[in-house]
């Protein structure tokens, strides 16, 4: 193997009193892509950063070999500053380096350049700080979360991007496709230290399993031996002579041996209450189609779906996923066909934008609504602390705010927020977002032993594979079709996956001939369009707002029992406002882009 070209050697970093890496160690050799896993809060994040040198630890040493070029993407990239996209690429750009390159990245990743940084989207601004570490080619890439907010299109050409790379990497990611295509090594991070495996992602859990297992067995080795020498200790007199000071200062070291020794932190099950039996048929659709302006959205479409069915809704970004799962549950109305939903159904959103997360509230009103000590879970109730120790938080968070809470730990707390809720129908948007491997893998066993109907939006395609018995996927201008299977029995049987050539090229040549058939655009927008744009935020915040009061009111699982007429009335504003959001939001953005052509004409 080549000599390493970044070393951390026994890196030791305490956050407020309680030790997060203890004597952590990371080689990373040229060309070498290397993949860093753990449970969330196990450190991963802030080891990349002392890798990148933007943290300082409190002990151990950072090597880089002189003259090396590194970059780093964050998990939240800052733009402010710039003009555009472009320009905030560019100046991440060397002297020599190609300045081609960051206007074609921009584009393969779906941006134009021109975007104005204050505009962005959480995700766009994530696909500019992507092209910001990648123009330059750097010797070392740092890549944290990169796939997060990528449609699958734009995963898949990620992925041979940088299998085609020059550049030595260090990835984290929960997507567990990526890790296994791109992975030559693997560094777990637990309990503050760092194991290497040379081997790739897809060797590497049944290898943690196998270190797990042989520490189990030696902690429980470890515990006879205390209780035997326990045993000796109790005898009496024969512990205080003299010539056994010796055994009972080795009982100690066991001791405290034992007490370094604990087993790994993680959770060990994740239940989602169960409502009352659906009816069989759960969702049937005939020839449903939606469209916004001359934009297609849903064309003709049918299906139906029945109780016990998991069902993925997959596609590009901006194809209509979430139109169609909000036509299919009945959110919002078709312009044409049908939707009818089956009988005694009781939704539950994962709403992984947490749009209905107050951030000034703490997690144990979050989890309680406000309401004592205690969460319902179906016909059950649990003390608030007991449900959080569930979902790998410390009673010591309980009064923390959520806003200062990470992405993985609001990702759990929406969990533990939406599975206490009676349910018979999952509907999960995005539900793998920050994420660590771990928590997935037991949503993942929860979902299969659900006795309710999934519906399902990802980009996850290890996570499709292992939870649904049918997608649903794009195949362009409005029109989608049923595959039986995962994702992967989608591409056997379509012949392709939902690539970025075969999806995004027609888009693009279109939108290239449209001006030169089009007559030339308005000079400006009318009064009442003027009007519009401007006034559209403010309506849509509102119903943001309104839509969180709802939700918040509608999260208390006695008000069914306790209020039916209020109930009735804050399901049906919550419809009526969702709707209106969507309406509102797809009239802003075709505003948006008119606006936009103009100004370049």
């Amino acid at each position: 193997m080549a000599p390493p070209i970044l070393i951390l050697r026994d890196i030791h970093l305490t956050f407020g009193g309680t030790p997060l890496l203890e004597g952590a160690e990371l080689a990373l050799s040229a060309g070498e892509r290397l993949c860093l896993v753990g449970r969330n809060g196990s450190g991963k994040s802030t080891l990349l950063k002392i890798a990148a040198g933007l943290i300082q630890p409190d002990g151990g040493e950072r090597f880089l070999q002189p003259g090396t070029t590194l970059r780093y993407l964050p998990q939240e990239p800052d733009l402010s500053g710039f003009a555009t996209t472009l320009a905030y690429v560019e100046a991440g750009l060397a002297p020599g380096d190609d300045a081609y390159r960051a206007k074609y990245l921009l584009e393969q990743l779906g941006l134009t350049g021109e975007e104005s940084p204050a505009r962005l989207s959480g995700g766009e601004a994530r696909r500019a700080a992507l092209a910001r570490a990648l123009a330059p080619e750097p010797d070392i890439l740092l890549l944290d979360e990169p796939t997060n907010h990528l449609d699958l299109p734009a995963i898949e050409w990620l992925e041979a991007e940088l299998k085609g790379a020059r550049s030595a990497q260090i990835l984290i990611s929960h997507d567990r496709r990526f890790l296994e295509t791109l992975s030559q090594a693997t560094v777990w991070l637990s309990d503050g230290r760092a194991r290497r495996l040379d081997k790739g992602f897809a060797a590497f859990e049944s290898w943690r399993d196998e270190i797990l297992e042989q520490e189990e067995v030696a902690r429980h080795k470890l515990d006879r031996k205390i209780a035997s020498e326990m045993e000796w200790l109790h005898r009496g007199v024969t512990a205080r002579r003299k010539r056994n000071q010796g055994r009972l200062r080795a009982l100690f070291e066991l001791r405290k041996q034992r007490r370094t020794a604990k087993a790994p932190a993680g959770m060990t099950a994740m239940e989602a209450s169960a409502g009352e039996l659906s009816g069989q048929l759960v969702v049937q659709a005939r020839k449903i189609s939606k469209s916004y302006g001359d934009n297609p959205i849903v064309r003709d479409f049918s299906t139906r779906i029945q109780r016990g069915d998991r069902v993925g809704i997959i596609g590009a970004n901006g194809a209509g996923k979430t139109t169609l799962l909000n036509l299919l549950t009945g959110q919002i109305a078709p312009d044409s066909g049908s939707v009818k939903l089956g009988v005694n159904l009781q939704m539950v959103t994962l709403d992984q934008r947490r749009d209905s997360l107050d951030p000034a509230a703490t997690l144990a009103t979050t989890l309680t609504g406000g309401r004592g000590d205690t969460v319902a879970i179906g016909d059950r109730k649990q003390h608030v602390i007991g449900y959080m120790k569930e979902f790998l938080f410390s009673p010591e968070q309980a009064n923390t705010p959520v806003g200062v809470l990470s992405g993985g730990e609001r990702g759990r707390l929406i969990l533990a927020r939406a599975l206490a809720r009676p349910s018979n129908l999952l509907v999960l948007d995005e539900p793998t977002n920050d994420l660590d491997l771990e928590t997935l893998d037991l949503l993942q066993e929860m979902l299969a032993d659900y006795d309710g109907t999934v519906l399902l939006v990802s980009h996850d395609r290890d996570f499709l594979d292992r939870v649904v018995t049918s997608v649903i996927v794009s195949e362009g201008q409005g029109r989608w079709a049923e595959y039986a299977g995962g994702y992967s029995d989608m591409v056997l049987q379509r012949g392709s996956g939902v690539e970025a050539k075969a999806i995004e090229k027609p888009r693009r040549a279109a939108r290239e001939e449209t001006p030169r058939a089009a007559p030339a655009p308005r000079r400006k927008l009318s009064f009442k369009e003027e009007h519009a744009l401007k006034a559209l935020p403010a309506r849509m915040e509102k119903l943001q707002a309104e839509i969180a009061k709802l939700q918040g009111l509608l999260a208390d699982p006695s008000l069914y029992a306790r209020d039916r007429a209020t109930f009735d009335k804050a399901t049906a504003g919550l419809h009526e406002r969702e709707a209106a959001l969507a309406e509102a939001e797809h009239e802003w953005l075709e505003l948006e882009l008119k606006r936009e052509e103009i100004e370049r004409a």
